[in-house]
């Protein structure tokens, strides 16, 4: 069965699926020639994760005041609403800029994973991946940075909290870089705890083992130059065990592919594979804690070919997961 455009009513699916959100506004965030986080980016992972047999589609909506307001504060807000210039860039700090357009991906990126936790939680879907730009996990409640300006992820989780009432939430960050903007909106919620695995010494310089915020951040640190199986003993030895032990009731997953080998913007040497092999622990812990419910989020991964080899092999595992399950949605 090829993957499927699906923008209907979500209650009439009839069978365990992976979902796949998106909207082609996120191509229209252009930070300008040379910049690593090209609008080529959107449309690599989009068509990587359609081309898993099965998937469906699902638009992105555009996020909602309210629902940003309870990550960043509102002067902030507004701020990135009205920064999108009519013409030419404007630049936030130095690795991030607004062009026309950007207001729009943004939403649109922050969008995808509100409605894809009211659609996993709801049914509609087994778990989900959202092919989504510019990348949210660099961003703090009142300041963008990193190619970020709304924290995608952590909005995910405060509309899971806010209006799903659930009680825990993990969050998987094996984007290379540490996701110092989710760590700083949840240092201090216990009911959201964050497990990062990022490269030691790298940009935004946070992530530390001895940061644990209330007891709920849990970072692990690589060396340069780790290969698979130093990621690999790391993951299972430290991270899974803390994960299984949160039991959360959602897992979301921050889902930077830039630790790929070939990645221009740091020294880690995983594989494809990697990815496929870390997806599949995930969710084999979700569906032991949390009926399987995975909600994943596009960051980081700049060159191109592995992009699309790493979110082939991404999607492919959730996907994978959701065929596994024996229930009817």
């Amino acid at each position: 069965m090829g993957a499927q455009k699906f923008c209907g009513n979500t209650n009439t699916v009839s069978e365990v699926v992976t979902l796949v959100l998106s909207h082609e506004d996120c191509k229209k965030h252009d930070p300008g020639e040379g910049h690593p986080e090209r609008p080529e980016r959107y449309t690599v992972a989009f068509e990587a994760a359609m081309r898993v047999p099965g998937v469906k589609f699902i638009e992105a909506p555009l996020a909602q005041p309210n629902q940003i307001i309870r990550v960043h504060n509102r002067e902030y807000y507004e701020s990135i609403i009205s920064s999108e210039p009519d013409e030419g860039l404007s630049q936030l700090d130095p690795d991030t800029f607004v062009s026309k357009g950007t207001v729009g991906a943004a939403l649109r990126a922050a969008g995808a994973g509100v409605h894809a936790v009211d659609l996993v939680i709801n049914r509609s879907g087994l778990n989900a991946f959202c092919a989504v730009r510019p990348p949210g996990h660099h961003a703090e409640p009142d300041k963008a940075m990193g190619f970020c300006l709304f924290n995608n992820v952590a909005i995910a989780a405060m509309h899971a909290l806010g209006e799903h009432f659930l009680e825990k939430i993990a969050i998987v960050d094996f984007d290379v870089h540490h996701g110092n903007g989710t760590q700083a909106a949840f240092e201090s919620e216990g009911r959201v705890h964050y497990y990062s695995t990022h490269q030691r010494s790298l940009y935004p310089g946070t992530g530390y083992p001895e940061e644990v915020g209330a007891g709920n951040i849990y970072n692990f640190m690589l060396p340069p130059n780790a290969d698979s199986d130093l990621f690999k003993l790391q993951v299972r030895n430290s991270l899974l065990p803390s994960l299984r032990r949160c039991r959360p009731d959602i897992i979301l997953i921050s889902a930077g592919f830039d630790a790929h080998r070939d990645d221009p913007l740091a020294q880690i040497n995983l594989e494809a594979a990697d990815y496929h092999w870390v997806t599949q622990r995930i969710c084999q812990i979700a569906g032991d804690c949390c009926n399987g419910r995975v909600i994943s989020m596009l960051e980081g991964g700049y060159d191109l070919a592995a992009l699309d080899a790493c979110v082939f092999a991404h999607v492919s595992a959730l996907n994978e997961a959701a065929q596994e399950q024996n229930y009817r949605i």
